[in-house]
């Protein structure tokens, strides 16, 4: 995983992840477009898997991001998953004066929407979308990317929730899992309602991908895992501050976490945030090992439940990416 980067320094990085054996790049859209990022990456390291974990759906139109996908389909060879979400409303409204509400059924149709422009971009069908919040009926041949050697890109949401996870199994092709994520959630939250939701659009769940992003604390020092330690309860602590998340950490028996970070946070006490996240709650969300058990210890949290294991720290640890692609040898 890693954030959005200058262009060249985003070739960079993917030219070393491919030598070292990873198999890709999932990109987060924060302070530069995903969309750029993986474009530079496709160019760099031809073969490399291409996803954007996630791109901000509503601030661009559906036919917008459906160009820019169909592009990078090409570009990569059909090694580009198209990944989209809501982002939340403060910023969906006030940093891209967008509109926001209600955003799951908001992002529903944008893939239903996107979906329409691949099959008219591939001359499948006429253009001919009419939802509620977007309609197209108008894409003369000489503004139509036309059809492309690669198939149409998957399309990933993130989902959290379950009726976000119901509507991930009705009309995604995968689901990216939230960072805040545990084998208890991944078991009782995330699999039954994927599932639920594609047997109701007529699916089978096994159609559906799991992209999870994994915190990983690896090192053979003490030094090196306490490192990654707390980098991980702090990113545990500053995604648990969220209310709509605080079932996760019920789920476990922590019922009142997320009030006691939310109270931290009031404060402006960030390693107090921290502190309230526990080595006995952290150990949900980390996979904590040397790097000889590293694979074996990914591989018995995920395997049966994620298509794609997503480094979280990957792109903070370079210096580490042919371990890191050891790993995923061993792995597979």
């Amino acid at each position: 995983m890693t954030s959005p980067l200058p262009l060249a320094a985003a070739g960079d990085l993917a030219r070393s992840v491919r030598q070292a054996g990873i198999d890709g790049l999932v990109v987060t859209e924060t302070s530069r477009s995903a969309y750029l990022t993986c474009g530079a990456a496709a160019v760099a390291a031809p073969g490399l898997d291409l996803l954007t974990g996630i791109a901000v759906a509503f601030p661009r139109s559906p036919m917008v991001t459906a160009a820019e996908a169909w592009e990078l389909a090409e570009a990569s060879d059909g090694h580009f998953r198209l990944g989209l979400g809501t982002q939340v409303r403060a910023h969906v409204e006030r940093r891209y004066a967008s509109e926001f509400a209600p955003p799951g059924p908001r992002l529903k149709e944008y893939v239903q929407a996107v979906r329409a422009c691949f099959r008219a971009f591939a001359g499948e069908e006429k253009l001919d979308f009419q939802g509620r919040w977007w309609q197209m009926n108008l894409l003369p041949g000489q503004w139509a990317p036309g059809k492309i050697a690669q198939p149409a890109p998957a399309i990933d949401i993130a989902a959290v929730n379950p009726w976000m996870l119901r509507m991930a199994g009705e009309v995604a092709d995968g689901v990216h899992v939230h960072p805040l994520n545990s084998p208890t959630y991944l078991r009782e939250t995330a699999l039954p309602n994927i599932a639920e939701g594609a047997r109701a659009a007529g699916r089978s769940p096994e159609e559906i991908q799991l992209i999870v992003p994994c915190f990983t604390v690896v090192g053979d020092t003490d030094e090196e895992r306490a490192r990654w330690r707390e980098m991980a309860r702090m990113q545990v602590s500053f995604y648990g501050s969220t209310p709509n998340y605080a079932f996760i950490f019920e789920q476990l028996g922590h019922d009142g976490t997320t009030e006691r970070v939310r109270e931290k946070q009031k404060a402006g006490d960030i390693a107090g945030m921290a502190a309230c996240i526990d080595d006995d709650l952290l150990s949900h969300f980390v996979v904590d090992s040397d790097w000889d058990g590293a694979a074996a210890a990914i591989s018995a949290r995920y395997r049966g439940i994620a298509a794609r294991v997503v480094l979280y720290f990957g792109a903070m640890d370079r210096a580490n990416l042919d371990r890191w692609g050891e790993v995923a040898r061993r792995l597979a």
